[in-house]
């Protein structure tokens, strides 16, 4: 529903701006996070996600104020949303080991993987939504008529974002060890941690081609770069900025005005 209503806004900024010499164009490709900060790391790391896992279909649309024959002015919006659930690939659980006083309840706990007598698989779900929301700078430098139409461009967005973890955490930083066993093991808590609708700001690059298919509309090919990070509060044992970066791969379709 939120993406949905940012979607809804965006057009409703974009209607009046219609009016001027330009073109909307809708997108649709494949949106690939960069993902490169330690939070994605650890994701990777210790569960069974892959980054293929994040690799998902994206949606956009934006509109270009022509200002000159070869220089215009792009306003686009972007969507990306993935959700993932996954198992600890190292540890498995036993349940109810330890009546933790403080928090009134029993502790489950982690064990090395190979540990036969478990009760349960760790699992919790990884999700991240990424809105680029985007003003460029897109030059044609072969001018906007023939058979092949090459451009390039940049500029800055806003990105809004949010990442949750919600089930299993085992904190790998707090060591216990099983007397009767020999082996080192860890709490396991129930997450829900979030960072929802954070905003950063970013910059991105991207080239591309459109091919006229009639006498108002193109069809266009582009690869963009976005770069961005976003600061965690709700995530504390994570230091690094979280990365927003990403490829896109897109193909679009043109309506001249």
């Amino acid at each position: 529903m939120k993406k949905i209503v940012i979607f809804f806004l965006a057009l409703v900024l974009l209607t009046p701006s219609f009016a001027f010499p330009g073109m909307f164009t809708f997108k649709a490709g494949l949106f690939i996070p960069r993902a490169q900060s330690d939070l994605w790391d650890d994701e990777f790391l210790y569960m069974d996600f892959t980054k293929a896992n994040y690799q998902t279909t994206n949606f956009g649309f934006a509109y270009e104020y022509f200002l000159t024959r070869q220089l215009s002015l792009v306003i686009g919006v972007d969507s990306y949303n993935k959700n993932k659930g996954g198992s600890w690939v190292d540890y498995v659980g036993r349940a109810d080991l330890y009546y933790d006083p403080d928090l009134r309840d029993w502790l489950d706990f982690a064990y090395p993987k190979d540990y036969v007598d478990y009760d349960f698989i760790p699992y919790h779900s990884f999700n991240v939504s990424i809105t680029p929301i985007q003003v460029s700078f897109k030059l044609t430098p072969l001018g906007r008529r023939g058979k092949f139409i090459p451009y390039i461009g940049g500029g800055v967005g806003l990105y809004i974002w949010s990442v949750r973890i919600q089930g299993d955490w085992i904190d790998l930083n707090d060591e216990w060890w099983d007397l009767d066993e020999d082996i080192p093991i860890y709490p396991i808590y129930l997450s829900n941690t979030r960072d929802d609708n954070k905003i950063s700001t970013g910059f991105h690059a991207f080239l591309g081609i459109m091919f006229p298919v009639a006498r108002r509309i193109t069809f266009e090919v582009e690869f963009k770069y976005n770069q961005a990070q976003g600061k965690l509060e709700a995530f504390q044992d994570f230091l690094e900025p979280f990365d927003l970066s990403a490829y896109q791969i897109s193909l679009g379709l043109n309506y001249w005005f």
